[in-house]
């Protein structure tokens, strides 16, 4: 499976550039790849559901209300990186690090998890992860405008391609009927 280090060299071989065998390795590749991993693996991972980050807990409300409009706040888990669905039928926000409703009980989330196994990572998102982090590398390691456009273009297709795999291993979603949509019957 894929390591932190196997990321950063696939993203330098895609630059043509030596590759590493360690974070801590004294050389301008593993400093750039141990300063810019952590940020492209949190954007990657917020850029769709990825099936193989996905978490879900149950949250207790906080003792302390929300300062307006709802009555209870629920502190999001510290390693969730995007909410994807509560389970309440009432309107719900995000404020800061903690979700605002009117729902009492304990809440069941769906959420984004900062992962930072890369053991856990379908091969599609390391793939990605590595194009993200090729392009962010790029200025840094070749000066190239060129190279780096054609870095964002490699990214651009291996993110599409990641979702629509990853997509493909999920059930149908049936879309819940309204009043909007019973009305043109």
């Amino acid at each position: 499976m894929a390591s932190v280090v196997d990321i950063c060299n696939r993203a330098l071989s895609k630059l043509g550039q030596i590759r590493i065998t360690s974070l801590s390795d004294n050389n301008k590749a593993a400093k750039a790849c141990n300063h810019a991993y952590p940020y492209v693996r949190d954007y990657v991972l917020r850029t769709h559901p990825w099936n193989c980050t996905m978490a879900r807990a149950t949250l207790a409300p906080l003792s302390t209300a929300p300062t307006h409009t709802f009555a209870y706040a629920y502190q999001l888990p510290s390693d969730c990186l995007k909410l994807h669905h509560v389970e309440t039928p009432l309107q719900w926000f995000v404020e800061g690090r903690t979700i605002a409703t009117d729902e009492g009980a304990t809440l069941e989330i769906v959420y984004q998890k900062r992962e930072e196994d890369p053991n856990q990572y379908d091969v599609s998102l390391v793939e990605t992860m590595a194009a993200r982090l090729a392009y962010e590398l790029c200025e840094e390691m070749t000066q190239s405008n060129s190279k780096k456009d054609a870095a964002l273009r490699e990214y651009q297709m291996c993110l599409q391609d990641a979702r629509v795999r990853d997509a493909q291993e999920q059930g149908r979603t049936d879309l819940e009927e309204d009043d909007w949509v019973n009305a043109r019957y």
